[in-house]
């Protein structure tokens, strides 16, 4: 079977806050195990039968963490497309049945496309390749099948589809010498519907009702088609985003493991989901049910539904002590947190902020997202420790014109070679070795030493060793800003 993966990873996860950043979200944090929410994603694919590994539809800031989550599981993606812009899953989609088409070889030029999202939960994933498995005679048919996810409550934050006829799959056999046609009867899990309407998220009672019904499906926005009949129903729909798209694709210039856009013409894309550009408009919309303990992770409460539980419903990571408390999530990743006397609540804590929330506001996150943006605080972008395609760095201490920061370099791994405008770095090597460019010096750094880099010198630090080199850096100046920074070279391609 021509079967590509297709993962699109373009959130932001702001419900998520403090934890999930606009520049590390959601689906890069490791929420439900030890593995990120993309990674388990790639991971529950195993088992299935695909052509290629996955493609990876990307935010261009995620690029390199999107690389390296892969290289971490020895893995590598077969293509990572950039998004310039975010324009919602319906051009995403379109970039990706583009670009299958344009990479498989002539006789195998129109894939079946399993689009997934990057940040979903599926814990019984056995049942989820049985839905595959299910889906694939309707995609090959060209029918667009989307998986609904049979409800377990009347959820209010989810869209609904309501299915409609059974699909009765059928398939000839030789019997006594003819052709004859028979009808496969399968599970009521395994059964494919007719897609009769798509619904908005609805009000308690009417969620009530549907569930009582047993007609409707949570929407989970996965989806199985053939790349050609996805842009054929959007040339039809909405043949404006396929032309976008299209231009888009024709200059596209390969940048190490990335697939670059054309910017302009992207920006230029109409933004709209999937769910409006084709399934709500197209005749050969059908739903697989798939019952196999999904969730999207879109809050804190979510995320506590999925979680293990003590005797009183609390859900607890990290260092934490509880007294009197109940149907409490609490998360640590720093700092001991203690509660006394609470229930009902969400309580996390990053590196740098610290959320409480009662279990039937945490939507409400999005609005302390909102008054950050608008204050232009660097908490809605960054964590303190911030990842970079050559390691990381830890802004550990900072004050008036002054900022410390420990670095960790990979081996083999270098920064760019820069000079700063208005601050001076010494250099203290902790771990590892380090080879420094400090004007017209190359310097051999090993534990203990150091270097110091006065305003304007070029500069630039390499890993030559096998280890990660660990080094505290002290900066020095009348502005501390990571804009301060000309790049002259730089091995990752970043201006």
């Amino acid at each position: 079977m021509n079967l590509i993966p297709v993962i699109m990873s373009g959130g932001s996860g702001s419900r998520l806050w403090p934890q999930s950043r606009s520049l590390y979200p959601k689906q890069f944090l490791p929420l439900v195990n030890d593995q990120t929410m993309l990674q388990n994603t790639v991971s529950r694919l195993d088992g299935v039968d695909f052509v290629s590994s996955p493609m990876v539809i990307a935010n261009e800031e995620h690029r390199f963490l999107v690389a390296e989550q892969f290289r971490q599981m020895n893995r590598k993606a077969s293509a990572i497309i950039l998004e310039p812009v975010g324009r919602n899953t319906a051009p995403a989609v379109a970039l990706a049945s583009l670009k299958a088409q344009a990479s498989q070889p002539t006789t195998h030029n129109d894939p079946i496309l399993l689009i997934l999202a990057a940040d979903h939960v599926i814990k019984d994933v056995n049942a989820f390749h049985q839905a595959i498995e299910a889906a694939l005679p309707a995609a090959s048919e060209g029918k667009l099948v989307t998986f609904g996810i049979v409800p377990t409550h009347p959820e209010t934050g989810y869209g609904y589809i309501k299915a409609g006829d059974k699909l009765i799959e059928k398939r000839e056999e030789r019997v006594a010498g003819k052709n004859v046609e028979l009808t496969t009867h399968n599970s009521p899990l395994t059964t494919t519907y007719t897609v009769e309407q798509f619904v908005e998220k609805p009000d308690l009672e009417t969620a009530q009702g549907y569930l009582a019904s047993g007609d409707y499906y949570w929407n989970s926005g996965m989806f199985l088609f053939k790349a050609s009949r996805y842009l054929e129903e959007l040339e039809k729909f909405r043949p404006d985003i396929l032309e976008a798209c299209q231009k888009a694709m024709k200059v596209q210039n390969a940048d190490l493991d990335f697939v670059r856009l054309d910017e302009m013409a992207f920006k230029a894309c109409p933004d709209e989901s999937i769910d409006y550009a084709v399934m709500e408009k197209t005749a050969d919309a059908v739903v697989i049910p798939l019952d196999a303990g999904w969730s999207d992770v879109g809050s804190w409460s979510s995320l506590a539904d999925i979680s293990e539980k003590d005797d009183a419903g609390n859900s607890t990571l990290g260092d934490v002590l509880l007294q009197d408390t109940r149907n409490t999530y609490v998360r640590s990743e720093k700092k001991l947190i203690a509660t006394v006397g609470v229930e009902d609540l969400v309580i996390t804590e990053s590196d740098d902020a610290i959320l409480v929330a009662h279990k039937d506001r945490v939507q409400d996150v999005k609005k302390i997202v909102d008054r950050l943006k608008a204050k232009n605080r660097t908490e809605v972008k960054l964590h303190r420790k911030v990842y970079r395609p050559w390691g990381a760095y830890d802004s550990i201490d900072m004050g008036d014109r002054f900022q410390v920061k420990r670095i960790t370099v990979k081996p083999g791994a270098q920064l760019s070679l820069q000079m700063h405008h208005h601050r001076a770095e010494h250099w203290i090597v902790v771990k590892g070795t380090a080879l420094v460019t400090n004007g017209e010096q190359e310097i051999l750094l090993t534990e203990n030493q150091s270097t110091y880099i006065p305003i304007g010198t070029v500069h630039r630090l390499e890993n030559p060793g096998k280890f990660d080199l660990e080094m505290i850096e002290v900066q020095s100046g009348g502005y501390l800003g990571e804009d301060d920074i000309v790049r002259l070279d730089d091995t990752y391609g970043r201006s």
